[in-house]
């Protein structure tokens, strides 16, 4: 990334430091969101997922009530057949045609039980899979509402605070342009690995402001001295003396 002008040491740390400022501001506005927008997607994922089970369910329930109507109209053709058999048999010339008749009546007199019983059968599943729509439409509908709830929240929220971030986030990399590469990535790196995301701190009380192990004299006086970049022996924070850390707190 190319630099205007060359600039100082002093400037850096400057620059380091109101990055650091700029980006903590934004995880505050962040952390004020804090797992809604997790919270919205979660219930968007789950509706969206008893929906897929609704529709599924919906089209069992369909097909089985087909088959049903199917059953129901076989039904009806074996009784007609039963009576048309049994008019046969009254005009019958041998005992070979009346029992030839009979074992068809006997037939369609299973193909019937055996009808009645899928009915039976398909028309309990049918019993038990509205119900399971039931509760499953309950529950799509206290998810939706709540879904609603954290979705206004969130963007009540996101309405309040998406100037400020934005005007921040475009604070932040211009930033970055006073700042040579090869240390942005170390501000990045260090930031990225620790918790409340601070890569540049001031000393305080003769403590780094990140980890608060003691910073030795010697140390404490280059830092003030504002030549070098230095950073903490034990967390690798970038460090700045307490002077210049207020003084770009205050122009910020």
């Amino acid at each position: 990334m190319a630099k205007a002008k060359e600039i100082t040491v002093e400037d850096k740390l400057k620059a380091l430091y109101k990055l650091q400022l700029i980006d903590t501001k934004i995880d505050k506005i962040k952390i004020v969101r804090g797992e809604l927008p997790l919270e919205v997607q979660d219930l968007a994922d789950e509706i969206a997922g008893l929906q897929t089970r609704i529709d599924k369910v919906n089209e069992e329930v369909t097909e089985l009530e087909k088959g049903v109507s199917d059953k129901k109209n076989l039904i009806v053709e074996s009784e007609a057949s039963i009576v048309k058999y049994k008019d046969q048999q009254n005009n019958v010339r041998n005992n070979r045609e009346f029992d030839s008749l009979t074992k068809e009546i006997e037939f369609q007199e299973l193909e019937i039980e055996l009808a009645n019983k899928r009915v039976k059968e398909a028309k309990a599943k049918v019993q038990h899979k509205k119900d399971s729509l039931t509760e499953s439409i309950d529950k799509i509908d206290v998810r939706k509402e709540d879904h609603t709830i954290k979705q206004n929240e969130l963007d009540n929220i996101v309405s309040e605070t998406e100037k400020e971030e934005e005007n921040l986030g475009k604070l932040s990399v211009k930033a970055e342009t006073t700042i040579e590469d090869r240390l942005v990535v170390a501000y990045k790196r260090v930031r990225g690995s620790v918790r409340n995301g601070l890569a540049v701190v001031s000393v305080e009380r003769e403590s780094c402001g990140g980890c608060f192990n003691k910073i030795p004299p010697q140390r404490q006086l280059d830092i003030r001295l504002r030549k070098k970049v230095l950073v903490c022996e034990h967390c690798g924070r970038i460090l700045v003396d307490p002077d210049l850390a207020e003084e770009v707190a205050d122009k910020l």
